[in-house]
């Protein structure tokens, strides 16, 4: 974090200090969790509806924090405030505010946001140093951490920005004034928490609604709703995707990874992603947005998006065992990302000659489009030419009967893991499994079960 006085840092945030003195400068960084606590931090004791933060404050004071941010009194050294949640945003535009260099890219869309900061951040720390969010923490709690990570030197600040309700993102918007917002589709995730594509699509749109005067919207023409976002705002707008000023061309695909020609207003190069999945250009095409609107040649972002490798974990992962490969995708789920991933399921299978199995479990917070959203996928599997649906612990992936006997998409129903288990046998040397599932189906669990049950079968 930057510099700052305790009494200026009480200031900002409306706190009184307890047992620190009034010239102590701060520039440790905030974290929340006590066992993370170290000598550059301090502890922020939120109280939660299962957990008070405050009943950590001496674990974190041992393990190194200088001081705890709190709201109510603590023996240990501490700022204490009404409202901890208020006074890290609070604390958070205060910074934003005076790193007068610092550029703030703010992300968000219904997918993908995770992978397109982390490519941008792949081209932007070769250009200065750069801090993004860590993992997803995209809300009001993890869009101020993010910012507190900044000091003095930072250059650029990615944001990935989420939402559960509308007017979360004008509020992140209005404390983090970003100087670019990406915004990459307007899908199906998390539609049951808004009930209709429109409300998501204006809830996605306060990125846009709130950015200031001159500022520049960097958005996704793969739906009827981003591409109009900054209509009739003052404020520069960049298209991407097929046909718009940034795009891909030449696209080719290797052992399931894109090569395409970048092609922006300034200038064409060759990208090759290192990131599995043709949709991964849709991800890339929105960091090159954001790189080119920041200045940034089309030679560096090639070279930013080539290099990248997610750190993200279950992120289309792929590992190979003995004579099998398995892809772990189960981060999240939706339609639209469910599809991609078995798209480039099918193309592996295809490339390595063996069978494709989509073990599948259920998309969570898809409001009334539930059935059709599950149907949907089950269709699409058919489509591609996906050998073997496993649907784990849901029926919701279900086909026309005539549609499976044109296909040859064979369809399981397992109820639990140990019915999964029971196929294992049944694959064989050369076949990719695809392992996918909204994040609380917790596959990584019934992976673990797969890779041992396969690697024992002959024990």
């Amino acid at each position: 974090m930057i510099k700052i006085a305790a009494a200026e840092f009480a200031k900002v945030v409306s706190g009184k200090l307890h047992n620190i003195p009034e010239a102590m400068i701060i520039d440790q960084i905030p974290v929340i969790n006590s066992k993370n606590a170290k000598e550059d931090t301090f502890f922020v004791a939120f109280k939660g509806l299962n957990v008070d933060g405050h009943d950590f404050v001496s674990e974190a004071i041992d393990n190194g924090a200088k001081f705890t941010l709190a709201s109510k009194p603590v023996e240990a050294a501490s700022i204490v405030v009404a409202d901890v949640g208020q006074a890290l945003l609070d604390l958070a535009k205060y910074v934003r505010e005076s790193i007068k260099d610092l550029r703030v890219i703010g992300i968000t869309g219904s997918q993908g946001k995770t992978t397109t900061k982390e490519l941008l951040d792949s081209i932007l720390k070769n250009i200065g140093p750069t801090i993004s969010t860590l993992d997803n923490l995209n809300t009001d709690i993890g869009v101020p951490l993010t910012l507190l990570r900044c000091t003095e030197s930072t250059k650029y600040c990615i944001l990935e920005m989420g939402a559960r309700h509308v007017g979360d993102i004008a509020k992140l918007t209005r404390i983090s004034s970003p100087d670019v917002a990406v915004v990459l589709v307007v899908g199906q995730a998390h539609l049951g928490e808004f009930g209709s594509v429109e409300k998501l699509a204006k809830t996605k749109a306060e990125l846009i609604d709130n950015l200031g005067e001159g500022k520049i919207a960097v958005l996704g023409s793969y739906d009827p709703f981003t591409p109009k976002m900054a209509d009739k705002l003052k404020i520069k707008k960049i298209l991407f995707g097929e046909g718009q000023e940034i795009r891909a061309a030449d696209i080719e695909i290797h052992g399931g990874y894109a090569n395409f020609d970048l092609v922006t207003p300034q200038d064409r190069s060759r990208v090759s992603l290192q990131i599995l999945g043709e949709h991964q250009i849709v991800n890339a095409l929105g960091a090159a947005g954001a790189a080119f609107a920041l200045g940034i040649s089309n030679e560096k972002i090639s070279l930013g998006l080539t290099t990248a490798a997610l750190s993200s974990k279950w992120r289309m992962q792929i590992e190979e065992l003995s004579e099998i490969k398995i892809i772990h995708d189960y981060y999240n789920a939706n339609p639209e990302s469910m599809k991609a991933a078995v798209k480039s399921l099918a193309f592996l299978s295809q490339e390595s000659g063996g069978q494709s199995w989509a073990i599948l479990g259920k998309m969570h917070e898809l409001g009334g489009s539930e059935k059709s959203g599950h149907e949907d996928v089950a269709q699409y599997c058919a489509e591609v030419g996906v050998d073997h649906l496993v649907s784990v612990g849901t029926e919701l992936y279900t086909l026309p009967a005539k549609k499976v006997s044109e296909g040859n998409l064979l369809v399981h129903k397992c109820s639990n893991p140990q019915a999964v288990l029971e196929l294992v046998n049944n694959f064989s040397a050369g076949d990719v499994v695809l392992l996918k599932a909204s994040r609380s189906e917790k596959f990584e669990e019934l992976a673990n079960l797969i890779k041992d049950a396969w690697n024992g079968r002959e024990k």
